[in-house]
Formats: structure tokens, sequence, C-alpha cells
């Protein structure tokens, strides 16, 4: 690898930095408001462009803010292995955004080469696959982005052009094991998958009642267009799409939308009518990279309707219960198929009738993680089959490549057809689900055939178990760093008689479990409490965030 010093100096210059702005590369990648962004947008694609040398891999770079309003952006760079960018790589993203000048930028970029002892391992070429939402300010964005691959030496830069954040990291992915790595590879390997998945259905498996589809909210976004193309091909595929981003239809993530339904637990937009609110929806968010899914219930003794929503929490519950099942047909009639560790991982924000069913309902193992996908995944990957969900609707389910070598070369010698069907349709399941990162598109067509499996209705679903109670509090404090966390998150360690306090309330109630956390944005302590009544949640997370604000050197008045 060489370094033109002239070349990128030259480039730099172009992008000053915003005055009085400090990015932070976290999960999110760097996001704000979109009109300040450029400079940390082309920086960060010095960034990919070095990763991809020093990983003699392509990576991805994707111009998108998620579920945030439409006037912000951000940009979040997508590691060989289609996951979210090595964390060792974390701060160098973020001392180089926020360098204050193209001489400064030179320089971290050379500390950084150096101390990684960067030249000895480090290809002379790399590619960098580029992609954005459908925000107005991202076509500005994406081409900052191309100038900053560019301007390191021998790296090309490849606008793969509007896509879902889960379709590049997809083709990242693809990319780096020598498959076809297009769009259109994207829906033929999904399509197949469904497709297979279907035909290998049990005799006598399908819903009891007629099956009418989903309505889906695509949030005004990328997603519904993929969405609509995926379903041109998928001709089994029965979808109505609302919200799919026409002039009429409202601006992105407003009112509508995974995150304004799991937060709001209101209907988006367009979802007016009472007759269709019973049946199953869905919302994906901006970039399609969540989804929740939710019906209408009719409320006693009114003309309104009551949203059921049905989370992260339970699409993991019903992946799992699914591929249990197969796992167990397999198992219990081919003796020589190797044993299979299959686990779950959550955060300590899943709610606790999920966690409980997990381990006692279906005898799986849990583990949990602090917040964040990036530790939720890199986590199920230590598993053979790990399925992590954020409640949030973000999450997918990984098989390890071992264990897919296995699916691939197994032969069974004992065994019914039943069984057989089981180790295709396993295979079936690793061309569904997007091993790089939650994908809604492959989570609602993988939700659609474990109910056909299942013969579940939505509102079958819903009953597996009921969610406990809870109330989310935020207590402003002047510095978050005062609280200190271990076990996931889940115990306090700083300040010392805070745990107790905390340990105290919830003896106090049925049910109750809570815990607190310092925000990762913003200078509030975050208090999640759980019980056996809403009142009951309530009146714990009230009575703890008192605790926060009097050991935390709270700001104001307590919530």
């Amino acid at each position: 690898m060489e370094l033109d010093p002239d070349r990128l100096l030259t480039a730099a210059a172009a992008f000053p930095p915003p005055e009085g702005v400090h990015f932070a590369y976290g999960t999110a990648g760097f996001r704000a408001d979109a009109s300040i962004l450029d400079c940390a947008v082309f920086r960060a694609g010095i960034v990919a462009a070095l990763r991809s040398l020093h990983t003699s891999s392509t990576i991805g770079l994707m111009i998108t803010a998620s579920h945030n309003p439409i006037q912000d952006n951000g940009v979040k760079i997508a590691d060989c292995n289609g996951d979210m960018l090595c964390q060792d790589w974390e701060p160098f993203a973020e001392s180089l955004a926020n360098a204050h000048n193209p001489r400064d930028v030179l320089q971290v970029i050379l500390d950084f080469i150096h101390k990684g002892n960067f030249f000895n391992s480090a290809a002379s070429s790399g590619r960098v696959l580029l992609g954005r939402d459908t925000r107005p300010s991202g076509v500005r964005l994406l081409n900052a982005a191309r100038q900053g691959v560019e301007a390191i030496l021998g790296v090309d830069a490849a606008v793969m052009g509007v896509l879902t954040t889960p379709q590049l990291h997809w083709m990242v992915r693809a990319s780096n094991r020598g498959h076809g790595a297009s769009e259109q590879d994207y829906y033929s390997q999904l399509s197949h998958g469904f497709k297979c998945l279907l035909e290998m259905k049990p005799p006598g498996k399908g819903l009891i009642t007629p099956w009418d589809g989903f309505i889906v909210d695509g949030a005004n976004g990328v997603g519904a267009s993929k969405l609509s193309r995926l379903q041109g091909i998928v001709k089994d595929l029965k979808l109505d799409i609302r919200n799919s981003g026409g002039e009429a239809e409202g601006l992105l993530n407003e009112l509508v939308g995974a995150d304004y339904v799991q937060k709001e637990r209101k209907f988006p937009r367009h979802f007016g009518h009472l007759s269709e609110l019973a049946k199953r929806c869905a919302s994906l968010d901006g970039d399609a990279d969540r989804i929740v899914f939710f019906y209408g219930e009719q409320a006693e003794g009114a003309d309104a309707m009551n949203l059921r929503l049905l989370d992260g929490d339970k699409i993991l519950t019903l992946f799992a219960m699914f591929i249990q099942n197969q796992l167990q047909e397999l198992c219990s009639e081919v003796h020589e198929f190797p044993a299979i560790n299959l686990g779950v991982v959550q955060t300590a924000y899943a709610n606790g009738a999920s966690t409980r069913f997990l381990k006692e309902n279906l005898g799986i193992q849990v583990a949990l993680t602090p917040t964040g996908v990036k530790h939720l995944h890199h986590k199920a990957a230590e598993f053979d089959i790990g399925l992590y969900f954020e409640a949030n609707g973000h999450g997918t389910v990984l098989l390890k490549e071992e264990f897919l070598q296995v699916l691939r070369t197994f032969s069974p010698k004992s065994g019914t057809e039943g069984s057989r069907r089981s180790l295709q349709r396993l295979q079936a399941i690793s061309e569904v689900v997007n091993q790089g990162i939650g994908d809604a598109l492959s989570v609602l067509l993988l939700v659609e055939v474990a109910l056909q499996y299942m013969g579940w209705s939505i509102q079958d679903w819903d009953s597996i178990y009921t969610d406990l109670p809870s109330r989310q509090l935020k207590v402003k404090v002047q510095d978050r760093t005062l609280i200190k966390t271990t076990d996931a998150e889940t115990r306090v360690t700083h300040p010392l008689n805070l745990q107790a306090a905390i340990d105290v309330e919830a003896g106090k109630v049925s049910s109750g479990r809570a815990f607190v956390r310092p925000s990762g944005t913003e200078d509030v302590v975050r208090v999640y409490a759980e019980a056996g009544t809403q009142e009951e949640a309530d009146s714990l997370a009230r009575a703890v965030a008192i605790h926060v604000h009097e050991l935390a050197k709270g700001v104001g008045a307590p919530p």
C-alpha cells in the first residue's frame, strides 16, 4: 500500500469540519443533521478505504439515518463479513472525523497506520460499495463518501445506488465469499429459500383461516419499493404496501414506521379502517433494517381499536420455536447428526416474560449482552445457530459456517423423509435470513413461513406469552459517567448504594425488575422497570428514578 499525501490533503481541503461539532461513532455510525455531515461522511470514506486495504476485502459504506427524521442523515460502515465495522476501528473513525484540518487528518492516518503495522499487511488495491437510502441529502453525501474512498490510492468506489441498509450489508458479505452480489442476486436468494420452505411444508400445515397476506407500512422509505420488487418475484407473497413514499403519503418516518409504532404504540398513517386493523400488519423503518408486527383489537364498549404490538421479543421467540422444531425432528431420528448449540441473545430491555418463556418453556439457552446490535451480533455468532433481536425489531439469525458445511455435506444413514426435510429446511432458512445484519424483508418472509408451519394467526402468535407491563424513564444528570454497570448493564457498581436501593424497590412489587444505565448519547440515565401490573411498573420506575436523581447528581426535579 502507498499513501499519496498530496492527493489526500487536496481532497480533504474540500470538506472542512463544522465548528463546534463532535462526532461519535456508535452502532448507528455517524448521525446528525444532514447539513453538517459532509466532512464526517468524506472521512468515513477514507476509513472504509483503509479497512478494505487492511483486510484485502470489499467493504461497504451506507448513507442513512434509519428511523430518524428526513432532515437527518448518517453514515455507517459494513465490515468484510457484512456485519458492522470492527469495534477496534471505531476510535480511529472517531478521531479522523474530528480532526481539525487536512494536516491533522493526514497525521491521524499516519499514526494509525504505523501503530497497527499497517504497511506490512495491507493490499495494494481495494473496493468499497456505496449505497444510500431515499433521503434528499443522500445524493450529496454519497458523493462526499466517494471522494473520501478515492482519496486513498488504489481503492475503487462502486456506487450501488438506492438500497436498504441490509441489502448493502448482504452485498458486501456475498462479494467477499465469491458469490453473486447484485441486488437481483439478493432477491433471488431470499425468494428461493422462501419458496423451498413453503414447498417443504408438512402435509396439513398452514393457517386454519384463509390467508389474506400482510398490510405493510413502508415508513415512506426505501423498504417500500424494495418490498414491492420482491413481491413481484415471489408470486405467493400477498402484500398490501402502504406509506410507500409518494408525495401524497407523507414524509419519511413521520407518524409512520417501526420506531413510531413500537415506541408510541400507535397505528401508522393510512391504517384507519377498523376491518383492516384486525388483520396482520407490519411496519418497516426508514432503511428497512427493523420490523415490528401488529394488529388491532376491539376495545371493550368502544368503536376504537387498541394496538397489539408483536415486537422483537415476539419475533425472536417465534423463530426460536420454528428452528427448534426442525432440530428436534432431525436429531430425534438421525442419531448420528452432531449436537447443535442453539442459543438466543437479548439485552436487559427484553421483556422478562419472553426470557422466561425461552428458558422455561423451550429450554433454550439465553445470553445477555449490553445494549447495542454490535454486542448482540457478536455474541450470537458464538453459537452454531444464534438468534438475536432487540425489542425495536432489529435482529436476525446467524448460522455458523461450520454448521452450514455440515448441512451441505451430511448424508443421514437413518431417519424418515420428515427428518431429511428438516435438514433441507435448515439450509433454506440460511438462504432467507440475512446473516450480515437485521433485515426487515428477510424477517417478513421468515415470519410468514413460521406462521404457516405453526398454523397460527397473528393472534395465536401473540398469545404464546403475555408481556409484563413496563415503564421507561430518563433522569437528567450532570455527568452520566458517574453510573457504572456490570452484568450486561443489569447491575450498578457505582454509585455504591444505588443497586441496593433498586433491589429494595423491586422487591416491593410483584414480578419486579429494574435496572439503570447511562445513555450513550446524552447526559441522562435511562431507567427501565417492569412488574406484574402497569401501576406497579410505573411506581417502580418512579421510585428508582428518584434514587438515581439523589445519588447521581440529578439536574432539576426528578421524574
